[in-house]
């Protein structure tokens, strides 16, 4: 069982506060490891992080990750068994109107994340989450391999690429020969409950139809690949544990998404929505007023199949419907946070249930 494998196990995650972040603190409270947080404060409203109660279950530190001298005292201090590297400027369009914010946390916080790394005297496992649009995007059909060419366009996508550069040219100069085990994930888009960042398709959606308000979508016609984010965090999980057991998989990196003919349109996430809620509506936008937009992005995951035996478990209509139920409950109980915790570990013991 994948518990015996953290259970009492010291990990930090970093951007512990964030949406893959807070899954990911709460699959492993639910694990039973001993978990430290890195991370700014919540900067949204509502958070997963304080509707789940993590701050009271985990040893936060509030810390901005582009404070390096503070940044190694904590992660050396506390010793840990595994990190997870998550904490990021996540958003493209943010990354348009603060790009210089952006390249510091992305690029600088997670070569001061690596510098730590190399600081501990313990032995340690450790995971930095990139993104899929790392990749130099040119909508390959066959998807993106994990060779590939790096780049983007936009400040994010750039500084994930750089952040992949970068971790490359520390692990062949430092880290190769060292005692630690490191390699990067890069994921394709994420949806599931208590996602509240800006622009962000499914709470956008949601949140207007409660508020009964049209919400504009950017491009209805964009295919991307869709997947829980349980899917994604025990991704995460997996590659620890098998970077822990083969040494011949350090220094590499890995994709994590459906396959190719399982990418979903924007459209087709609409329609389910409105099924849901039916006084859903929405407009959507020209295109010529989307800034370098695309219209595919797709990976091909056969390295994480064949080394790390990973697999999607959800199709589509489930993994959609998970996410449906979540905000549906919050909606229906948000006054009360311990049925949402509590729903919330149910959808992570039923997904459990489903790897033994």
């Amino acid at each position: 069982m994948i518990s015996k494998h953290f259970k009492n196990k010291k990990v930090i995650i970093t951007g512990h506060t964030g949406f893959k972040g807070a899954w990911l603190t709460m699959v492993l409270y639910t694990l039973g490891a001993k978990i430290m947080g890195i991370s700014l404060k919540p900067n949204t409203k509502p958070s997963l992080f304080e509707i789940l109660g993590i701050k009271n279950k985990v040893k936060n530190n509030f810390t901005d990750i582009t404070n390096k001298k503070l940044l190694e005292k904590q992660i050396v201090n506390f010793k840990p068994d595994y990190l997870f590297h998550l904490a990021a400027q996540p958003l493209i369009n943010i990354s348009y109107e603060r790009p210089y914010l952006t390249w510091q946390s992305n690029l600088i916080g997670t070569i001061n994340v690596i510098e730590a790394i190399l600081k501990l005297k313990k032995k340690c496992v450790c995971v930095l989450v990139t993104s899929d649009k790392c990749y130099e995007n040119n909508e390959k059909i066959s998807g993106y391999i994990e060779t590939d060419r790096l780049g983007g366009i936009d400040p994010y996508s750039a500084s994930k690429a750089a952040a992949e550069i970068s971790f490359n040219s520390y692990f062949n100069s430092y880290l190769k020969n060292s005692k630690h085990r490191i390699a990067t994930a890069r994921a394709g888009n994420v949806i599931g409950g208590g996602d509240w960042n800006y622009g962000r398709i499914i709470p956008d959606c949601i949140s207007m139809a409660e508020a009964n308000k049209k919400v504009k979508i950017r491009n209805i016609n964009s295919s991307r690949p869709w997947q829980h984010v349980i899917e994604i965090v025990f991704g995460y999980l997996n590659l620890a544990i098998c970077l822990k057991k083969n040494k011949k998989i350090n220094g590499e990196s890995f994709n994590f998404g459906p396959k190719k003919n399982k990418i979903i349109k924007v459209f087709e996430i609409l329609k389910k929505i409105k099924k849901t809620w039916p006084k859903f509506e929405w407009d959507a936008l020209k295109m010529s007023n989307l800034k370098n937009e695309t219209n595919l992005l797709v990976l091909n995951c056969h390295k994480s199949e064949k080394y790390l035996k990973w697999k999607l478990r959800l199709n589509f209509t489930k993994t959609l419907n998970m996410t449906l139920e979540w905000y549906k409950f919050y909606f229906q109980n948000k006054k009360n946070r311990k049925k949402i915790t509590s729903f919330t570990i149910k959808q992570i013991k039923e997904y459990l249930n489903k790897l033994d």
